[in-house]
């Protein structure tokens, strides 16, 4: 058997994928194009890859492969009914990353609620060195607990977000992007009242016809003017010059983002003029990737191999 990795560098160089020889001829690409991935296939049994597009094009003359195993959830680069006609068979993951998500959703909210970048500042500038008093109470931050927070997407991550948010003391109320979504012990709502009564405001849905653009203008302007908004599920769901306008308005307190609509970001995404951390705060895409979610990941990947051969 020949595995071929076309992107092995999109799940980082420090991940051990010895496994992966057990099974025969393992060969890695960093970063692959599908022109490249064409010739790359050629003679694979199965590939595994995160963000190349799968379709006639990169695979067509990939007469011997059987298996495409996607290292990530979505796989809105499959062209599915391709693989259908071809009787090639694909996998992707869920679930490996329910964990390092909740957490990284927990790290963009304290960061911008208790100000720490500007806490941090304040003491790294030296301002703090015999300052008159030992507390500096210009920054005012709040308590969670008591606070209402909003989850737009109800799967594993935002149900494990309302689980987390529950034990600070926050009321949790969740709106169904499907309108399908009914989970007993939660507290479901319409889109409207999530905006108008949540202190915060987290996104953990995926990318469809139901969410592309649901956080436009009108979203943000019917949200508190203190509310924290966090996006953690896919960039387009927001319209990036509505939030930019949004901050700089105040019609919202603060943003922390890990997604954006094209990634890497591009020069001219209207969020890169804002420089103030104590409103926006960006990371580029590493909510699921710690080293536990991405082990666990590629650990997955092998065992659907070892099944669907066996």
């Amino acid at each position: 058997m020949k595995i071929v990795f076309l992107d092995a560098k999109t799940i980082g160089e420090d991940i051990d994928l010895s496994g992966f020889d057990a099974f025969g001829e393992v060969v890695k690409y960093g970063f692959s194009t599908a022109q490249e991935a064409r010739e790359r296939t050629r003679d694979a049994d199965v590939i595994v890859l995160n963000k190349v597009t799968i379709n006639e094009e990169s695979i067509g003359e990939a007469e011997r492969l059987k298996l495409v195993c996607v290292t990530a959830t979505g796989t809105n680069n499959l062209d599915k009914e391709y693989l259908a006609q071809r009787g090639i068979a694909w996998q992707n993951v869920a679930g490996y990353s329910t964990e390092t998500v909740a957490q990284h959703t927990f790290a963009l909210l304290f960061y911008l609620m208790e100000k720490l970048h500007y806490y941090d500042t304040y003491v790294k500038s030296e301002r703090y060195v015999d300052d008159t008093t030992f507390t500096h109470f210009a920054n005012v931050f709040h308590e969670l607990n008591g606070k209402t927070w909003g989850i737009i997407g109800f799967g594993a991550i935002g149900r494990r977000v309302a689980d987390l948010a529950k034990l600070f003391g926050c009321r949790v109320i969740y709106y169904s992007t499907s309108g399908k979504n009914v989970q007993p012990g939660y507290e479901r709502v319409d889109f409207d009242t999530l905006l108008a009564e949540s202190d915060v405001v987290s996104v953990h849905a995926p990318l469809n016809e139901n969410t592309k653009g649901l956080m436009d203008r009108q979203a943000f302007a019917k949200m508190k003017n203190t509310a924290i908004f966090l996006n953690l599920g896919r960039g387009p769901i927001v319209v990036e010059s509505d939030l930019a306008e949004a901050l700089h308005t105040h019609a919202i307190e603060a943003a922390g983002l890990d997604v954006l609509s094209v990634e890497p970001m591009r020069s001219d995404n209207p969020l890169r003029e804002i420089k103030d951390s104590d409103r926006l705060i960006i990371t580029p895409h590493i909510a699921w990737a710690s080293l536990e979610a991405r082990t666990r990941l590629m650990k997955i990947i092998e065992e659907q191999i070892r099944e669907f051969f066996r």
